[in-house]
């Protein structure tokens, strides 16, 4: 807070105004404003002239001033100063500095959407610090994209991941949920911080539902324009997570890790066995609010974990063209597991012959059908239990 006198001498400062400013009480005070505030910051000058002139309060927001060699962005107030007499007394200048905050909602609208970070910095919570959530996390990976870069090259390569980065976040921000990062092609989202919901394993699966649908549109697109389709496997896990701002002085993300952020990247890489676009961890399944067309697919050991999981495949993106008698093959398919599960090998290949029937395109049946065949002629023993080890990650 700066006071001038009615000849535009500053008169005082407060402690916050000689830290913002820089200075000492020797450097400012008794000096006229219009030989503090140039340069850069001559527009300061002008407002108070303009205040002499009108009497009237005014305000800037999210203005810049700088002050040694440091800029800040700063709200700036300038009112007159009038006495109960209504003579001129001089003037007030406020100035706040919002150089930290603005800071802090720069870096998190890369993560999430602008309006909830305006929400978490009202909140004034230390939410960059460690801290231990149940969160849903979302890996999604492009299918070959190794051949697909080496045909494109560099700059048809960035064009590609741009647009295609474009329509996925916007899936996942839609839904209230957090973009951690890029990771080559690869997206790292959130649902459940830095804000939580009660369905937000609901929003996890209609974002990456949306995911497939409107990368199905923009496929749709690049088909018309004589390229190559873009498919991607999406994996959900709902677990405990910590997450905070980690790194070096020099270089700091704000991130998740925990062994359930490591098993939403294995469901995703399991998406190309078990050909599919959408698996969930049963942590995530037992937790849905609303109804899905899902089935469960495996129970698996994933490498360098010792406890299986239940995972479970969602196919509400389908349609009739593209997964025709779908809750029929599903059907089939429940049976066919639960014989599977009871090393009753040719009641489970049954079953899964009357899935393909229905859908001759479901390649899951068609492999549940060749690993009964290979467990039937390599009996796994008593004490098999039904569970899968994967040894690629």
């Amino acid at each position: 807070v700066i006071t001038l006198d009615e000849d535009g001498k500053i008169i005082t400062c407060n402690a916050s105004g000689f830290s913002i400013m820089q200075v000492s009480p020797e450097d400012i005070l008794e000096q006229h404003y219009e030989e503090y505030f140039t340069g850069t910051n001559t527009w300061v000058m002008e407002k108070i002239k303009r205040i002499e002139e009108t009497q009237t309060t005014d305000v800037t927001m999210d203005a810049d001033l700088e002050f040694g060699k440091e800029k800040l962005s700063v709200n700036l107030t300038v009112l007159p100063l009038i006495s109960v007499e209504q003579k001129k007394l001089g003037s007030m200048i406020m100035i706040e500095d919002i150089s930290s905050e603005k800071r802090m909602k720069t870096t998190m609208s890369r993560y999430m959407d602008p309006g909830i970070a305006d929400q978490l910095l009202e909140d004034s919570e230390d939410i960059l610090g460690g801290k231990s959530i149940n969160a849903t996390v979302l890996f999604s990976d492009i299918r070959g994209f190794t051949p697909l870069t080496e045909e494109l090259g560099a700059q048809g390569t960035v064009g590609l991941l741009n647009e295609y980065f474009t329509i996925m976040v916007d899936c996942i921000l839609s839904e209230g949920g957090m973009l951690d990062k890029f990771i080559g092609d690869a997206i790292m989202a959130a649902f459940g911080l830095p804000i939580s919901h009660e369905d937000d394993e609901d929003r996890a699966i209609r974002a990456a539902i949306s995911m497939i649908n409107n990368l199905k549109s923009w496929n749709d697109k690049r088909h018309a324009e004589g390229k190559k389709p873009v498919n991607i496997g999406i994996g959900l896990n709902t677990d405990s997570v910590v997450s905070g701002n980690i790194g070096s002085p020099k270089r700091m993300d704000y991130t998740l890790i925990g062994d359930g952020v490591n098993l939403a990247a294995r469901l995703e890489s399991a998406c190309k066995q078990y050909f599919s676009s959408i698996l969930i961890s049963d942590n995530t399944y037992k937790k849905l609010r609303g109804t899905y067309r899902i089935r469960e697919i495996d129970c698996v050991v994933v490498k360098g974990k010792t406890e299986p999981v239940n995972i479970h495949e969602v196919l509400d993106y389908h349609s009739d063209e593209t997964f025709p008698n779908l809750m029929g093959v599903v059907n089939h398919f429940k049976d066919g597991i639960s014989h599977y599960r009871d090393k009753k090998w040719e009641g489970a290949v049954k079953a899964f012959n009357e899935a393909l029937k229905l859908n001759p395109d479901d390649k899951l049946s068609q492999m549940y059908i060749e690993r009964c065949e290979l467990l039937k002629k390599n009996h796994p023993g008593d004490e098999w239990d039904g569970v899968w080890k994967m040894t690629s990650k």
